[in-house]
């Protein structure tokens, strides 16, 4: 009775330790639970609240100028063909036929009037000599008709001729006298005719081409043959944008350099274009040459237009690209990426490149190295320092 008591008494007091011992754990569990649920609740709030920060920039640097405006002179480069001034095409003035003799050749110098080529005369002397025995024949038959009212009035007076033959006569006078006006003018018209047989040149200058050789049958419906510029003067075409001729005059002297030349030649500007091109917004300035043997009409050549002075930014050559589209520059927008802004170019000299449109001058403009940017990058600008 006394064993069966006392293991009853252990059993309940390792029951009790046992229970003890679970909400121990019970308890420590639920520690641990409130506290991760206070540390994720702190980490949630702290995200929450804290700042934003940016991730770090791998945003290029690039070396930037502020080229100013500097004075320069607006050179303004183009290209043109040389021809005369005044090209004169001589042709056939009268009826024409075979040409008898050819006296010019291309190069040749000729004054106002010289004869360049004759035509056979044969048919046209032969119709001349007819002509002139047509009006001796008219002027006899005057003479008898004159002679006739003479006589005829002498004898009106003792009643042998009526007042009506003498009317007669007198018609008859007038209509030989007629006659004679008619054949003279008729031979006039075929001197003028056999006049105009001879080529001749309307004015003094040059021989530029001759289409034309002995035993060749010409008329006036044959093409030219002769060219001839006048005085001998050339001039030089040119075509210019509209904004490169805002600076140009007449009278302004122009530099030519025909294409093989090795010199250049001073010309005139004479005639600026009164309108524009409404599609290539271009318009076409003329330059006067005096003659020279270099100068050859059909050529190619290059003119140097140099305009006043002007303020104008100038910037190192390789601040300056070029593709398809022309000329170029990068700039740096106020959120600092890279710009591209289209510039047209005057002269280059040892300073630089002269921009004539597309800079103010205050712009950050990317130094060298600008193609390897790309329009829209962002970069991080670095003044050049002297």
């Amino acid at each position: 009775m006394n064993y069966e008591q006392g293991w009853n008494a252990d059993a309940s007091a390792e029951d009790v330790d046992r229970a003890t011992r679970a909400r121990r754990r019970r308890l420590i569990l639920i520690f641990v639970a409130i506290f991760a649920i206070v540390i994720v609740a702190g980490i949630l709030i702290g995200r929450r609240h804290a700042p934003i920060v940016a991730p770090v920039s791998a945003a290029p640097t690039v070396t930037v100028i502020v080229p100013g405006r500097t004075s320069v002179a607006a050179n303004v480069t183009a290209t043109g063909t040389l021809m005369a001034k005044r090209n004169m095409p001589v042709g056939v003035a009268g009826e024409g036929g075979m040409v008898s003799r050819v006296l010019v050749d291309a190069g040749d110098w000729v004054h106002a009037g010289q004869t360049l080529a004759t035509v056979d005369p044969a048919v046209q002397a032969a119709q001349t000599s007819q002509m002139q025995a047509q009006i001796a024949s008219a002027v006899a038959n005057a003479k008898l008709a004159q002679n006739n009212l003479d006589r005829a009035q002498a004898l009106v007076a003792r009643g042998f001729i009526s007042k009506s033959d003498i009317d007669s006569r007198i018609a008859a006078r007038d209509a030989a006298n007629a006659a004679v006006q008619l054949a003279q003018a008729q031979y006039r018209e075929q001197s003028a005719r056999l006049g105009r047989l001879d080529i001749r040149a309307p004015a003094s200058g040059l021989v530029l081409a001759r289409a034309v050789e002995a035993g060749q049958i010409v008329s006036s419906g044959s093409n030219a043959l002769f060219q001839i510029a006048m005085d001998g003067t050339l001039e030089m075409q040119a075509r210019l944008a509209e904004q490169d001729m805002s600076g140009l005059r007449v009278g302004m002297q122009v530099q030519v350099a025909p294409i093989g030349a090795s010199r250049s030649y001073v010309g005139t500007i004479w005639q600026i274009a009164p309108i524009i091109d409404s599609v290539s917004r271009q318009g076409t300035v003329r330059v006067q040459l005096s003659y020279d043997p270099s100068l050859r009409p059909g050529g190619f050549a290059t003119a140097n237009f140099s305009s006043q002075h002007t303020n104008a930014p100038v910037l190192p050559e390789s601040a300056v690209l070029s593709d398809d589209q022309g000329n170029y520059v990068y700039v740096i927008d106020k959120d600092d990426k890279i710009a591209r802004r289209p510039v047209k170019i005057g002269d280059v000299s040892d300073t630089g490149i002269a921009v004539l449109s597309g800079l103010q001058g205050d712009e950050k403009v990317v130094y060298s190295a600008g193609a390897f940017l790309n329009v829209g990058e962002q970069v991080v600008p670095e003044l050049k320092r002297n």
